[in-house]
């Protein structure tokens, strides 16, 4: 078993002074007004509006030594709320520290060509959840091919739908181990350390998987065809499509590989609960729109409704998993083939000193603490005392937004 801590306290980080709460507040009912938002986008909106505010109710906290008073809000702990992913993002890092394996690690990206990209955007579950099966699927056929490996990997999925414009880009990272469990069980075989298949070969056969299983579910008309697309509801049309994609070359890239566990942690902490923006990234918000940071020092300037339009692209469908695990690490092989190779892996492994014990007994406030340095039981006015809850009552009960008609107007 292996147990990471979190990285040692950081001193409290001052809160932005800008959040995309306060465009939707500003800008998100006259938006709903003039176009068309469906009901996963309008709970979004309507989790980011009211998080951390009166109307989710909360507590107050009351010093028991000077009597000072602070109101803390709820937090709406809705998914693609940039301020309620933190504390989550470190908890579910803890439930899944017990599966890594004491191995080196690869990191591989799958992305959708751009030509597909109006016909995911219409099809989003659908497609997203073929992204995920082409990906793992070329890898553990290559790992399986004795060739190559003959091995069974372990994969870690996460999905990303955004570019650092906020342009819709879906793809997925993969974490992938750096080896597998022969397919007798008797032998952990490791790959290489800086490399484990060619591109080009990840390449191909993603793309060939991805439109082999695209082409079935278009014949069983399991696919939905309005906007730009409608013309590929015909075979026809469709078939031409499929054609000229498998003419291009897909992109596949196969990153720096991890050096080991505690490398993976750290990029599961990137990487696994972001959201398509921060609110650390916005920079104004004025008449002319919106500014955020993208990359290499630039910014971007987009008018508020542009933004809000982009923002909801990356909005998930409601119960849509964009975090999966495959080979070695599937739930159906955690007590069987990944104990197995892990006890073949510890046999030989070194101790890490970069790995210490776990901290799964901590409670949310001492996980904040570990994340932040903010230390919420402490009274920020006098230097002893600490800081009782009671509980708050909603200011009023949230309003349901998830019934009726979308409005109707230019597409979202």
């Amino acid at each position: 078993m292996v147990h990471v801590a979190p990285e040692p306290c950081r001193s409290p980080a001052a809160r932005p002074l800008l959040e995309i709460a306060a465009i939707f507040r500003a800008h998100g009912e006259v938006y709903r007004q003039r176009h068309t938002v469906n009901a996963d986008q309008r709970a979004a909106m309507h989790a980011i509006e009211t998080c951390r505010t009166a109307a989710l109710g909360g507590h107050l906290d009351v010093c028991d030594t000077c009597g000072h008073e602070r109101p803390a809000y709820n937090s709406c702990r809705n998914r693609h709320c940039p301020k309620c992913q933190s504390l989550r993002q470190a908890q579910w890092i803890e439930q899944r520290l017990t599966r890594l394996l004491p191995t080196h690690y690869f990191h591989v990206v799958f992305t959708l060509p751009a030509a597909l990209r109006p016909l995911a955007h219409c099809n989003r579950r659908r497609l997203f959840t073929l992204l995920f099966q082409a990906a793992a699927q070329t890898l553990l056929t290559l790992g399986h091919d004795p060739a190559r490996l003959g091995a069974h990997l372990g994969i870690t999925a996460v999905l990303h739908t955004w570019t650092r414009e906020l342009q819709f880009h879906p793809h997925v990272h993969c974490i992938v181990t750096g080896g597998g469990l022969t397919l007798d069980r008797a032998h952990w075989k490791a790959a290489r350390r800086r490399y484990l298949f060619p591109v080009t070969v990840l390449s191909r056969l993603f793309r060939g998987r991805f439109l082999a299983a695209l082409t079935e579910a278009h014949r069983n008309n399991e696919l939905h065809f309005g906007g730009r697309t409608q013309q590929l509801g015909d075979a026809v049309a469709f078939q031409r499509l499929v054609d000229e994609l498998y003419r291009i070359e897909w992109v596949v890239y196969a990153k720096r590989p991890f050096g080991g566990p505690q490398h993976v942690f750290r990029y599961l902490g990137r990487y696994t609960h972001r959201v398509g923006l921060s609110n650390q990234r916005l920079q104004c918000i004025d008449a002319t729109g919106v500014r955020f940071a993208t990359k290499g020092g630039r910014s971007i300037t987009l008018p508020t409704h542009t933004f809000i339009r982009r923002f909801l692209l990356h909005v998930l469908p409601a119960g849509f998993v964009k975090i999966r695990h495959y080979g070695l690490l599937a739930a159906g092989n955690a007590t069987t083939q990944l104990e197995r190779a892990r006890d073949l892996l510890q046999s030989h492994a070194v101790p890490d000193p970069a790995l210490p014990s776990g901290v799964g007994a901590l409670d949310w406030q001492a996980q904040l603490f570990q994340l932040t340095g903010i230390d919420l039981t402490q009274c920020p006015r006098c230097p002893h005392g600490r800081m009782i809850r009671h509980a708050v009552s909603p200011a009023r009960p949230p309003r349901r937004t998830d019934r009726g008609p979308p409005h109707l107007g230019r597409a979202a």
